[in-house]
């Protein structure tokens, strides 16, 4: 696992370690975390399942029910074949713009 801090957000990207064990990682190191907005950086992974990604549900839903942003970027799975609590984009860049208009609608209330 690979950590970049870039102000709120952090961009952790996967490269060699199963789905599973980056998963039980990524909750060993939560509490470092979890002021944080989270970028999950999938993409140089060959092969994802949609049941990889379903992995993270337990992560995303604690994280976004604390007010912050919680994206997987992907683009070998497409935002309709994932459940709907799971935010998925195709690129990084996409990935920073959600998080900066979650960040907007958060101070505006919504």
């Amino acid at each position: 696992m690979i950590f970049n801090k870039d102000g709120s957000t952090t961009i952790i990207t996967q490269e060699k370690t199963t789905i599973v064990e980056f998963v039980k990682r990524l909750e060993k190191r939560y509490d470092s975390l979890k002021n944080d907005n989270i970028i999950i950086n999938l993409f140089s992974l060959k092969q994802i399942s949609v049941d990889d990604i379903n992995e993270f549900l337990r992560v995303s839903n604690m994280h976004k029910a604390s007010k912050h942003s919680f994206v997987i970027v992907t683009d070998k799975i497409g935002i309709d074949e994932s459940i709907e609590e799971i935010t998925i984009v195709p690129t990084l860049q996409e990935a920073y713009d959600l998080v900066e208009m979650e960040e907007i609608e958060r101070d505006l209330g919504f």
